[in-house]
């Protein structure tokens, strides 16, 4: 009879697989070979360099975190701690418009191209600059990368405040074309910030049809998400069908207490998109604010606003908006323009639409973490564990198994991440092994920088990054996506 025992490089030996294909959870063993899930299955008779005892944990495929502002970190500060610590082993960077490449800066850039570096760090006359650094300066996670519509209005016009002159939709549509060449997944838009807020309609469909023929995906910011919320979504279910590629709608949130009723009118606008064959899906995080610059309009909208960082005021940082002007005898409106250029956390989300956002099998998991923030969202190290903790174990809202797809099969196919997001031979071994009775986020809105809790270990392209005893000083990532792989 043939010998059929093989040696691998890593066997997770015992655990219960939750594979990212929305399958029902089984016991198997899993083996890596170099980058790759060699096996899975009974490999009682195999033998590994490293056995890893994954007794009573889940092991699933790494998270993906479809919705980043992780630009700059995944160039300057590779670890990629706040991500890897919760599971993520993939981030899409260049969200809401904003990509540190093509743009090379003059001066501060304007907001909220700020949200994600300083003059210093738009420095890349082309796309392809910015995926060689991080080639050469490896990060732990892997990066896909969308060139921002922002971006490109910045680097392309004299003044953002008027349609785009057809030379200059030329010249974006170049730049695109540039981006989707040396490795971008496809383009993002940020229409309610103001560089991009007199853009036409027909200006983006003509960027994303350049995105379209590299085969890339268009996520939007929408113009708004409140009461023209409606004309908003039809705009970008518009572009995705004329320029003939997929969309994603960034943060789907629905952002006012004040009509919750938004939600549920969105959510059927999406639903009736989906049924009728487009190709759209839509992001979302686990909390009840958000967070981005401090804008007038945007703290018009809430009633309570926690500050996250001000050029002008750093020993503010961390205190509610509020409390700010009271004690310097203003109005809050007055307050937030001397604290600007800045970023704040606005509270004003309904805690039923954003159950209703996490249990829809069609709404995939981004967390929309701003790494540059001094005093940041607890969502950028805890939006996947607050998911499996909090509302599907704790709440019992949906089973681990549709959550942990949406964090990785589902998400990968969204963003043309082939052999990505899923536990079978062949795939990238992108895995998580946690501990399903006690995964948990720890961050919170005062403390927002605590790593989660029952993360045992992780691996990125076959390569542990953390584990119990935390990162393990390994930076094994790559750019990846429809050019890359």
């Amino acid at each position: 009879m043939e010998d059929t025992m093989a040696e691998h490089g890593i066997i997770l030996r015992g655990g219960m697989v939750i594979d990212g294909t929305n399958r029902q959870r089984f016991a198997a063993d899993v083996a890596i070979d170099d980058n790759r899930i060699a096996a899975v299955g009974d490999l009682s008779g195999d033998t590994a360099e490293t056995v890893i005892d994954a007794t009573g944990r889940i092991v699933c495929p790494g998270f993906i975190d479809v919705h980043t502002h992780d630009d700059r970190m995944l160039r300057d500060a590779g670890d990629m701690t706040p991500k890897v610590s919760q599971g993520v082993t993939t981030v899409v960077a260049g969200n809401c418009g904003i990509s540190l490449a093509p743009f090379v800066a003059r001066e501060r850039p304007t907001e909220p191209l700020d949200l994600v570096g300083g003059q210093e760090d738009y420095r890349y006359p082309t796309f392809a600059g910015f995926v060689d650094d991080l080639t050469r300066q490896a990060p732990a996670s892997n990066a896909a990368l969308l060139v921002g519509h922002g971006t490109l209005r910045v680097a392309t016009m004299d003044d953002t405040q008027r349609p785009a002159t057809a030379d200059e939709i030329a010249t974006m549509k170049e730049k695109v074309a540039e981006a989707m060449a040396s490795g971008a997944c496809g383009l993002s838009t940020g229409l309610e910030y103001p560089p991009a807020r007199k853009s036409e309609t027909e200006e983006v469909i003509a960027l994303a049809e350049v995105a379209a023929k590299a085969g890339g995906v268009y996520a939007t910011h929408m113009r708004s998400y409140y009461t023209e919320a409606r004309s908003s979504y039809d705009e970008a279910a518009r572009i995705g069908r004329e320029a003939g590629l997929p969309v994603v709608i960034s943060h789907f949130h629905c952002h006012t207490n004040d009509h919750p009723e938004i939600c549920v009118e969105a959510l059927g606008w999406y639903e009736k998109s989906l049924a009728e064959g487009q190709e759209i899906a839509a992001d979302a995080y686990p909390y009840e604010a958000s967070s981005t610059s401090i804008l007038p309009d945007f703290v018009e909208k809430r009633t309570k606003v926690l500050v996250t960082w001000s050029k002008p005021h750093p020993e503010v940082n961390g205190r509610y908006l509020h409390d700010i002007a009271t004690e310097w005898g203003i109005d809050d409106l007055v307050a937030a323009e001397r604290l600007a250029p800045g970023g704040a956390i606005y509270f004003g989300r309904d805690e039923e639409n954003v159950k209703r956002l996490m249990t829809h099998p069609n709404i995939i998991i981004g967390s929309d973490g701003i790494p540059m923030n001094r005093h940041p969202h607890p969502r950028l190290w805890g939006t996947f564990p607050r998911v499996l903790g909090h509302y599907a174990r704790a709440l019992g809202l949906m089973e681990m198994e549709d959550a942990i797809h949406r964090m990785t099969a589902a998400s990968a196919d969204r963003f043309g991440l082939t052999g990505r997001g899923r536990i079978e031979a062949g795939a990238a071994a992108d895995i998580v092994v946690f501990d399903p009775a006690t995964i948990i986020d720890k961050a919170d809105f005062m403390e927002p920088e605590q790593p989660a809790a029952g993360i045992d270990h992780v691996f990125v392209n076959g390569t542990e990054v953390w584990n119990t005893n935390g990162h393990t000083g390994a930076s094994p990532g790559r750019v990846v996506g429809q050019r890359t792989g």
